[in-house]
């Protein structure tokens, strides 16, 4: 019987996006680059914000899959190709090395030693490097790896192996590869095959040709084909809103000065080449200007953004995309477009005089609804090893300048904070301390450079307490409003040189139509605020506390304070920060430092308190 395996549209940029390894129905592909997408049938996606800032001419999604009743063998599709290529039989342990010509259209790999014939499986172990190769592990030098030399150059077959699991021991142990070759019989257990071993690098990845690889001195590592290492997507998103008057510049009157210096035309003509560094450092000496600031208008006089100085091409930087959001959310409701539509919206607590609504109403402002919203997420590449490894881009032969993408629909919820409270409430030494302890931490941790381009330079207090606020918010909407965590996102806007401090959480669904206005109901008065407040009372309490609420440091690199998986984490396709910078205190209070909503948790407890007194 054929079978039929399909990858979504939204899923060949996240999670299977280039370079992503993924296991269906027993067998294990890769993604290839996009220079082997197919020419028909690709989907041009319009974000033009999303490709000046990336550099790109624009962006392409895989071709849709048809459904089982008009799908065709030959569709046009992103490609996948079989990896790793070494299988194994799990009747007669043979290992067999399986080629391209082995393939046969809608039958998974068989074994030609077995009959009947049983499906071959792949083997569980690859090999990759910090350069972002991946490739198979050299079987016959592991299970020859404990003889010299001279032995290993007396077997000649090099493809005669099996993979046999022994009764005698447990774990890895057990498992082993020997050498079926007449007279050899060389083999070794896989007790320690996780780690490094100096074996060399192949100098490329699965799809890609002989020709393309590279000298690679990097060393490799041997991990599980499902490690959460092997795989780290470069993911970019954008909102599409309409165009808005707003200076693109925090600081005009910098931005004039560095565009009126004597050496930033020099600047703009050697973009890319050596001697632009020189000019840079000068024009940054001269103004004050920040590398940011530079690169965005080298990127508006120039038509795309700046390339390396080095000879080594790279993928596309992490642009700032969120100024131009923050200012749709803030102006006045646009008209709405098909695209694009707002309004505006209170927590129906005007009048409120009583506690703790009064509390509530202090400390939040601007509400405003989304109805629709349109996000384009666009893959510039992918790293292995760790996140800030060397990029491979989605295009590994660098010749193409579109990336893949993929459009998705939906509603959300645009929350601001009372700006004036907000800056009294930052202003005290003791959150300052707290949140300068995690500063210090973030100093330390590999994940600086990618969490730097949410915070900004500097790790502000409106920021740990903004990215809180929306994970709890997320939360306590998955109760209110029959959406599970996964479903929602969410988007920070917490730079307090742009003068950010608003979250949006949304739900954007891989269909043409989105979702049906769920989230954006429970926005409306006066259930979003009843929402907040009981946000605000499960914040309070978290079943590992006091060990979470008095924790100081958890999470990778120690990056979290008083948040865990029973009070505050979210998936990970939910979370734009990786649930990192999280802390409850500083929504709640607690360890000596004052909470935004203390007072709006411990008027709630009171009144409550006060009603289960009462007869």
């Amino acid at each position: 019987m054929s079978r039929t395996l399909r990858v979504r549209q939204s899923q060949t940029v996240v999670p299977f996006g280039v370079g992503a390894v993924f296991d269906i129905q027993g067998e294990s592909f890769v993604a290839t680059g996009i220079g082997d997408w197919p020419g028909r049938g690709r989907q041009q996606v319009e974000s033009p914000r999303l490709a000046s800032r990336l550099g790109v001419t624009g962006f392409y999604a895989a071709p849709a899959t048809a459904n089982d009743r008009y799908d065709t063998p030959d569709a046009p599709g992103a490609p996948y190709i079989r990896f790793p290529s070494w299988l194994f039989c799990g009747a007669c342990r043979r290992m067999k090395r399986w080629r391209i010509a082995d393939e046969k259209p809608g039958v998974p790999p068989r074994c030609p030693s077995c009959s009947p014939a049983r499906t071959l499986a792949p083997m569980r172990f690859v090999q990759i490097c910090a350069a972002g190769h991946l490739s198979d592990l050299d079987w016959w030098f592991w299970a020859h790896s404990r003889r010299d030399a001279g032995e290993r150059r007396q077997c000649a077959e090099r493809e005669r192996l099996r993979f046999l699991v022994s009764d005698r021991a447990s774990g890895l142990e057990a498992l082993s590869v020997v050498c079926a070759a007449k007279g050899c019989g060389a083999g070794r257990d896989l007790l320690d095959i996780l780690g490094t071993h100096g074996m060399r690098c192949s100098g490329r990845n699965p799809w890609q040709r002989a020709s393309e690889a590279v000298e690679c001195v990097k060393p490799v590592q041997v991990v599980q084909r499902t490690a959460g290492n092997l795989y780290y997507p470069i993911v970019h998103s954008a909102l599409d809103i309409p165009e808005t008057e707003v200076p693109v510049h925090a600081d005009e009157e910098l931005a004039v000065r560095v565009r009126e210096h004597d050496l930033w035309v020099q600047l703009c003509r050697y973009t890319g080449k050596p001697r632009a560094g020189m000019f840079r450092d000068v024009i940054m000496e001269d103004t004050g200007a920040d590398e940011a600031l530079i690169d965005a208008l080298v990127a508006e006089e120039t038509g795309h953004a700046p390339a390396p100085s080095s000879d080594t091409p790279s993928a596309p930087a992490r642009p700032d995309l969120s100024r131009e959001e923050w200012a749709a959310f803030t102006a006045p409701p646009p008209p709405p477009t098909r695209d694009f539509a707002l309004r505006e919206t209170t927590l129906g607590l005007g009048g409120e005089t009583e506690e703790p609504w009064a509390g509530l109403r202090r400390r939040f402002g601007r509400v405003v609804l989304a109805d629709r919203l349109r996000e384009v997420r666009a893959l510039s590449g992918f790293t292995r090893v760790s996140p800030d490894a060397t990029v491979v881009p989605s295009d590994t032969a660098r010749r193409l300048r579109w990336l893949p993408a993929v459009e998705v629909f939906g509603e959300g919820i645009f929350l601001a904070l009372d700006r004036r409270e907000l800056s009294t409430w930052e202003a005290d030494a003791k959150v300052r301390h707290r949140v300068s302890g995690m500063r210090a931490d973030l100093d330390r941790s590999f994940q600086k450079d990618r969490l730097e381009h949410l915070t900004g330079p500097e790790l502000a207090p409106r920021f740990v307490l903004l990215h809180t606020l929306a994970h709890l918010l997320i939360r306590q909407l998955s109760f209110e409003s029959g959406y599970t965590t996964a479903s929602l996102r969410e988007r920070i806007y917490a730079r307090p040189e742009q003068d950010q401090y608003g979250i949006l959480v949304y739900t954007a669904a891989g269909d043409a139509e989105g979702t049906l206005g769920g989230l954006v109901r429970q926005g409306e008065a006066p259930r979003l605020a009843e929402t907040l407040l009981r946000m605000t009372e499960a914040a309070a309490w978290c079943s590992a506390d006091p060990l979470c609420a008095e924790h100081t440091g958890q999470g990778f690199a120690n990056l979290n304070r008083a948040a865990c998986h029973a009070c505050a984490l979210l998936p990970e396709t939910s979370c734009e920060a990786g649930n990192a910078l999280l802390d409850r205190a500083l929504v709640i209070g607690g360890q000596g430092v004052p909470g935004y909503l203390e007072t709006v948790v411990g008027t709630a407890l009171a009144a409550a308190a006060t009603a289960l007194e009462q007869p």
